[in-house]
């Protein structure tokens, strides 16, 4: 169980982020036309999980606009971001935003992602939702970067982030 903070105040997960050089969890996940997707879904690529508790957030719609701007030139990367918003929700947001780079995915069915990737908030105000992460995966699934961001409401280093897709 790891420890983030909201506004100062403690926050449990429900684990731990995977380690760097593991496989990653595979899942289930929504996408806006409600189909489920899995890792497989995007093979051979390098993957960006942004993980948000919300995109209705202004932290959580920073971050995916800035994923949106690097994503539009790396054809080689797909930019996931998973929050527990509606499918809805998530394709109104990006269509607002003009964001057609990322692949937004919702826990709406299981949170069984969110206790696999260990970012589950199981207490405070936000229990229930994600804490806020970034992990990256390269062409095989493989852990190659990992934050979890210690305040919740703080924006992820972006810089090491991107880095790590090479």
């Amino acid at each position: 169980m790891a420890k983030v903070t909201l506004k100062g105040d403690p926050i449990h997960t429900s684990g731990e982020l995977p380690e760097v050089g593991q496989a990653a969890p595979d899942f289930t996940l929504v996408d806006q036309d409600l189909a489920e997707r899995s890792l497989a879904d995007f093979a051979g690529k390098k993957k960006l999980l942004n993980i948000v508790p919300s995109l209705d957030t202004p932290v959580c719609a920073e971050s995916t606009r800035r994923f949106n701007d690097y994503a539009a030139s790396h054809d080689d990367t797909v930019m996931l971001i998973i929050s527990a918003d509606l499918p809805f929700a998530q394709k109104r947001f990006c269509g607002n935003e003009g964001l057609d780079n990322v692949v937004p995915l919702s826990m709406m069915r299981d949170k069984a992602f969110a206790r696999d990737y260990g970012v589950l908030l199981e207490d405070g105000p936000f229990a229930g939702v994600t804490a806020r992460a970034v992990v990256v995966l390269d062409e095989n699934d493989r852990v190659a970067y990992r934050q979890l961001v210690p305040e919740i409401a703080d924006e992820p280093d972006y810089d090491e982030a991107l880095q790590a897709l090479g």
